[in-house]
């Protein structure tokens, strides 16, 4: 199964994502979601992270059993195993995190989405945000 590591940016908050080829999909590392939602560092997005497994567990959520791990590198520049979502789980957290950003981060999924499908349909269009990023 091949992964693209990639870093995105939401109002200057780094998420770490990846991209799988054979599933066409997106993976977002939550604990950068929970800490765009809530304003938090990563220790304490962390916490919430752990806190709302819990939480969502004893609901009776699927939505933590669903939840993926992927290595991704860290800020030590080391991978580790990561708590990952897909663009659909992402949009199932966001209602469990009371938030001003849940509007903006949609619509910034939605973006990110739209990019995948665009560079799909003209390659060039990769091509060149990959310049832009050099």
């Amino acid at each position: 199964m091949e992964q693209n590591n990639e870093l995105k940016i939401f109002e200057d908050k780094k998420i770490r994502t990846k991209w799988n080829e054979e599933e066409e999909k997106w993976y977002f590392s939550v604990v950068d979601v929970v800490s765009v939602l809530t304003d938090n560092d990563y220790q304490k997005s962390r916490n919430y992270w752990k806190w709302l497994k819990n939480k969502l567990n004893e609901e009776g959520s699927q939505l933590v059993s669903e939840t993926n791990q992927l290595k991704m590198q860290s800020t030590d520049g080391k991978y580790y195993n990561t708590d990952v979502m897909n663009t659909e789980q992402v949009l199932r957290l966001i209602q469990s995190i009371p938030s001003k950003k849940a509007e903006p981060f949609k619509m910034w999924l939605a973006q990110v989405g739209k990019e995948r499908i665009d560079e799909a349909y003209d390659p060039e269009i990769a091509i060149n945000r990959a310049l832009d990023i050099s």
